[in-house]
């Protein structure tokens, strides 16, 4: 992901109103690492439901507002984001409204992902040894591969509203 500064971090948000736009907080992450981030995300500290997500697609930066669903799910879910079946943290399901003319009809997008968006960090833990020669540098560069494509594709699905 490239560096962003809050001015154009605000400018990226495609599935909300100006209004809701110049309400989104600012991530309190003061300096990012941004060459092992697939996307930024973050919570809202007074709206504990809502969530900001952005990702790159096609090369471009792509913010959207998520809403954490009501209804926890009933068995522990897996992350559709980073794949992960031994994640240490909460897996949520998250809702966003699509941009445009869908989403003021009402249609949204829907996904489970880490709660804190942890992901970046979770494909880049070493993973155990699946057999003789298994190549843990490749097998985690595929996990990061896999993140970016999977949080693209939600983010693409949000952005062009269909």
């Amino acid at each position: 992901m490239h560096a962003l500064d809050q001015a154009r971090l605000r400018a990226l948000f495609v599935n909300v109103s100006q209004r809701e736009r110049a309400a989104i907080p600012m991530p309190g992450i003061p300096d990012p690492d941004w060459a092992n981030l697939e996307y930024l995300g973050w919570r809202d500290a007074k709206r504990p439901r809502a969530g900001y997500l952005v990702a790159e697609v096609d090369g471009e930066p792509v913010g959207i507002v998520l809403a954490q669903v009501e209804q926890p799910p009933r068995a522990r879910p897996q992350c559709a984001w980073c794949d992960d079946v031994t994640l240490p943290n909460d897996v949520v399901g998250f809702s966003a409204r699509r941009a445009g003319a869908a989403g003021k009809r009402g249609d949204s997008v829907g996904t489970l992902a880490c709660a804190r968006f942890e992901c970046s960090v979770n494909v880049r833990r070493q993973p155990t040894i699946a057999y003789v020669g298994f190549d843990v540098h490749a097998a985690v560069e595929r996990r990061i591969r896999s993140l970016a494509e999977h949080v693209e594709a939600f983010a693409r699905a949000v952005r062009d509203g269909r």
